[in-house]
């Protein structure tokens, strides 16, 4: 297994668990990068506010699991991509009271690497459909 796909399964890992920035940093570099076109994450632009965010998410989601479909390295460009499909019940917390919902909603990490550490990540996510399925919109 390649440096880079151990480094991004670790951190895909303890991110989706929800450890934060705590569980998170050692596989990144220092400052780096966060971008999403899904609305809940508009305003996080580091990987550390993303784990945090995470982080919180599953204060609120507290049976969150996820199903890992594909993991794709790409060494000529240094990057790792991960599908996977995220389930999660409203069950605590959040926007609104807890609507005991639960969503389904498939997603994707591509993470780039500097050296053997994840200088960004993409995150691409249809939020709409999932705030919709558990009655936030």
């Amino acid at each position: 297994m390649s440096n880079i796909k151990r480094t991004a399964a670790r951190f895909f890992s303890a991110c989706e668990a929800g450890e934060g920035w705590a569980g998170c940093r050692e596989f990144c570099t220092t400052g780096a990068t966060f971008d999403s076109q899904a609305e809940p994450l508009a305003d996080v632009r580091t990987l550390e506010g993303y784990a945090d965010w995470m982080k919180g998410l599953m204060t609120v989601l507290t049976d969150g699991t996820y199903d890992l479909k594909s993991f794709a390295v790409d060494d000529e460009r240094g990057n790792v991509s991960a599908y996977a499909v995220f389930k999660g019940t409203h069950l605590a917390g959040g926007p609104v009271p807890p609507t005991h919902k639960t969503v389904l909603t498939d997603y994707v990490y591509v993470m780039q690497f500097s050296g053997d550490k994840i200088s960004h990540m993409t995150k691409i996510r249809n939020s709409g459909n999932a705030l919709k399925q558990l009655g936030w919109a």
